[in-house]
Order: C-alpha cells, then sequence, then structure tokens
C-alpha cells in the first residue's frame, strides 16, 4: 500500500545557528515554519487529490547536531482522512568543510483516517550532503499494516538531489530523482523526479513519476519561517 507524504528538509534544521534558551551551556533554537502549496506532492505524487494545502510546524534544535520537530498537513489520500501529522527526531552535522551527514526517525500519522486505511507508517534515514549534491536513503521502520504482513525493510527510498544559485540575486535551482521499491508500496518500483526555482520564500516547480497514466504536475508555494 502506498503512504505519501512531502520530504521535509530535516538537515538543514540540524544545522541551524545557535540561540541560548537556558542558563545551561547547551545553545539551542527553537523555530517554527509555515506554508501554502497549490498542490501537496510526496515522492511526486499527489496527497490532497490536486487540492491546496497549508501546513506548519515547529522544530528544536542544539549545537550538538540533534533535532527534534513536528509537522503537520490538510491531506486527503485515504478515506476519511483530513489531514497528517508527523513526528520526527536526529542528529546531523559536519564532516569537514564540505561534507555533512544526517540520520533520524520520522513517524507519519494520520490520526482521523478510516482505521480499515492502516495509514500510520514510520522511516529511518539518512543522508549525506556533498557541496551542492545529496544522496540519501529512507527505510520502513514500522507500519499500522504489519499484520498484512509488512515488516521493517519492507520499502527502501532512494534519492539523489542537486541544488545551486541561478545568478547572484538568491535565485535557487533544485534537480531530484528519487526510486521507491519494495512490498510496502503498490508497484514494486516507482521512479520519480523533479525540478524547482525558489527566491525569497517562493517556490515553482514540475514533478511527474514513471507510474501509469501519471502527468507531469506544477505547483507555487511560499512558505516562511520564524525564531520563538
Amino acid at each position: 500500500m502506498l503512504k505519501l507524504k512531502k520530504t521535509i528538509a530535516i538537515s538543514a534544521i540540524a544545522l541551524m545557528g545557535a540561540t541560548s534558551l537556558t542558563s545551561t551551556a547547551v545553545h539551542a533554537e527553537v523555530t517554527a515554519n509555515a506554508a501554502a502549496t497549490s498542490n501537496y506532492l510526496w515522492r511526486g505524487q499527489e496527497q490532497t487529490g490536486g487540492d491546496a494545502a497549508i501546513s506548519g510546524g515547529i522544530d528544536y534544535a542544539n549545537e550538538s547536531g540533534f533535532y527534534a520537530g513536528t509537522w503537520a498537513s490538510n491531506a486527503s489520500w485515504a478515506d476519511e482522512m483530513t489531514y497528517e501529522l508527523d513526528l520526527y527526531a536526529g542528529f546531523g552535522g559536519d564532516i569537514n568543510e564540505s561534507v555533512s551527514y544526517d540520520v533520524g526517525y520520522i513517524y507519519y500519522a494520520y490520526p482521523d483516517a478510516a482505521s480499515e486505511a492502516d495509514a500510520d507508517f514510520s522511516e529511518i534515514y539518512g543522508s549525506i550532503s556533498v557541496e551542492g549534491f545529496t544522496f540519501g536513503a529512507s527505510v520502513l521502520a514500522t507500519s499500522a499494516a504489519s499484520g498484512d504482513g509488512t515488516d521493517f525493510g519492507d520499502s527502501l527510498y532512494l534519492t539523489a538531489d542537486y541544488g545551486f544559485a541561478v545568478g547572484s540575486n538568491g535565485t535557487e535551482m533544485a534537480l531530484h530523482l528519487g526510486h521507491y521499491s519494495g512490498d510496502f508500496i503498490g508497484d514494486d518500483n516507482i521512479l520519480d523526479y523533479g525540478v524547482s526555482i525558489s527566491k525569497d520564500g517562493f517556490t515553482f516547480g514540475l514533478s511527474d513519476t514513471d507510474m501509469d497514466d501519471s502527468d507531469i504536475k506544477a505547483y507555487v508555494a511560499y512558505s516562511v519561517d520564524f525564531n520563538l
């Protein structure tokens, strides 16, 4: 069964600057984010039937590299479902001036989905970033559908991303390629790909998969982050 969600830029959270929250020696930062998009896509697939989505989250990160957070959005890809709630934690940092890493755990919850949807699941993820390239992997950890024979490791999502500046005015372009495989999804192998361009919080993107009857999907989004 195929589960759908956006890719969260968790590695960036782990590397945030430090702001003292307590009188202890550990410096930390709490931030919040809010976003709106014309089409909520996760791994190239629609989460709201092509409708718009509003999302927001809160993140904690400290100078050790530890981070944790939660994120919510409207979602409607299963019966009676109206929203998604994600919980995640991990650890990230720099290996040297050009290489960084990120590892963590994320739980995807759909609290009001019909019980027969068996929607909730979780993954363990990791990534390595080198200059503008990021290579990542996410492995199924748990699933509400375990009674149907779904086990740890029954899905694997591999990604390759590249981001770069366009000109000197703050515009950025990102290229994405992903491969989703395993018994957890309806199709044993799904390839997704996309391109986006961003500036001042606004993003325009195109995304698609190699699934039958899949069309290129365009979206426009705006996001904002702020300290708490």
